[in-house]
């Protein structure tokens, strides 16, 4: 390697080490943070200081046009499922089809179904009341129910699109999104097992948690709950809608149905098509007017300026981290290093989710320095360096992840509880999925 190489490496670190010291030192905001962290690579690197802030612009618009409108349209369906009481008709449904004995399957279907489209701090408080409800009407342990339905939303939210970090991270590595979909079930379902059940029993055994009662919301007057078909199919449609389309590119060559499918099953398209359908299913249907439902919309995507800026600013770092340099340097280090490119992925990810505590700024900025690694490597999974990276993110949630303390907050536990619970749950994931992701990498060759 030369010496420039090691230069640009260097700064790559440094712009690291100052995204981790603002966010998580300075309790400086991640977009502030992000952009700091850019025009100290790009200066660095001696690029004209017009030429850093024109690449942060580009890289920022390049990466908002394919994930703002996933974002926004996301939050949509999650706003609409939770004002319609739509998880209350699923979990009922799931109770009576698991039974009493099968309650614990009962919850991570529940979360599974849930989570495959709104956030992990959405799903948790729609479930949080269901969960302390299944509690005290079955009387089975509360560890044996919380963790696997924490488990299951963590997954969904950090390996499963449409949820903004895998999304982010199949834009940045050229990932097929049906086929991340594919793998995040297949790895992410026996994941969540370990990480849920399996982790429960041996947990249950160490703590002896009792769970408070949390009300449910109450309802909208003049409406009524939606069918549990309807509530169903709304949450499976965009995501069905995503997996037809790769199953079209797998068994078509071409045609007007390919492209139909094609066009349906883009993310965007998709998630419209789902929230449109919501409206009636969700809203109309059960008695919400259109004002009602204009504000639920409206509410939702405020709430989620901060994300989109966040992603669009991660987006931004990794341009200016391509444009100097840095990141194929840290890819020409990697392939010196000869260290596995899905371990990599993971180390990286990882590193940077326990120093700042988001798993969205951990994608964005892994999947960033990655992307020159995959380039240098084409006979790497792209599908599995996204899992790769998607488990890394969720590796050791600390005192500096807002997750920590959703999850202390809405389960009523302590701190030291959290810990014992779902910090330990969310080291599991990390842990389980990258040994899953490279045990599949070496069976698919």
């Amino acid at each position: 390697m030369r010496a420039q190489d090691w230069l640009l490496i260097a700064l790559a670190l440094a712009g690291v080490g100052a995204l981790v010291a603002l966010v998580a030192w300075a309790r400086l905001n991640a977009f502030l943070a992000l952009l700091a962290a850019a025009l100290l690579v790009g200066v660095g690197a001696g690029q004209p200081m017009i030429g850093v802030a024109k690449a942060f612009q580009d890289g920022l618009g390049a990466t908002l046009g394919g994930v703002a409108a996933v974002i926004c349209l996301g939050t949509m369906l999650g706003k609409l499922l939770a004002e319609s009481r739509g998880a209350e008709v699923l979990a009922k449904a799931f109770a009576r089809f698991f039974g009493p004995r099968r309650i614990g399957w009962c919850i991570m279907a529940l979360a599974l179904t849930i989570g495959l489209t709104t956030w992990f701090a959405v799903g948790l408080i729609l479930l949080a009341p269901i969960l302390h409800t299944l509690t005290r009407e079955t009387r089975r342990p509360f560890l044996h129910l919380a963790l696997p339905m924490l488990a299951c939303l963590s997954v969904m939210h950090g390996l499963m699109p449409p949820h903004p970090g895998p999304v982010m991270a199949i834009n940045a590595l050229g990932a097929n999104q049906g086929l991340v979909l594919l793998w995040g079930f297949v790895l992410g379902i026996p994941v969540a097992v370990i990480a849920g059940p399996v982790f429960a029993r041996l947990a249950g055994k160490r703590m002896d948690i009792t769970a408070d009662t949390v009300e449910p919301p109450l309802p909208h007057p003049g409406t009524r709950l939606p069918g549990f078909g309807w509530t169903l199919f709304s949450m499976l449609l965009a995501v069905g809608l995503m997996l037809l389309a790769t199953l079209a590119d797998l068994t078509l060559s071409g045609g007007k149905l390919r492209a139909v499918a094609d066009f349906a099953g883009n993310p965007t398209v998709a998630l419209f098509i789902a929230v449109v359908f919501a409206h009636w299913s969700l809203g109309l249907r059960c008695g919400f007017g259109a004002g009602q439902l204009l504000k639920f919309t409206e509410e939702s995507v405020g709430s989620v300026g901060m994300t989109v800026l966040i992603v669009g600013g991660g987006g931004g770092f990794a341009r200016v981290l391509q444009t100097s340099g840095a990141a194929d340097a840290m890819g020409t280090m990697a392939a010196a290093a000869h260290l596995p490119p899905l371990l990599y992925c993971w180390l990286v990810s990882a590193f940077i989710r326990v120093a700042t505590g988001s798993a969205t700024v951990s994608i964005t900025a892994a999947s960033a320095l990655m992307a020159p690694v995959l380039m240098a490597h084409p006979g790497v999974n792209k599908e599995l360096a996204v899992i790769s990276i998607g488990c890394g993110s969720l590796f050791l949630s600390h005192l500096n992840d807002g997750g920590f303390w959703i999850v202390k907050d809405c389960l009523n536990l302590s701190v030291a509880q959290t810990f014992r619970t779902w910090s330990v749950c969310e080291t599991i994931i990390g842990m389980a999925g990258l040994g899953l992701t490279l045990l599949a990498s070496v069976l698919i060759k």
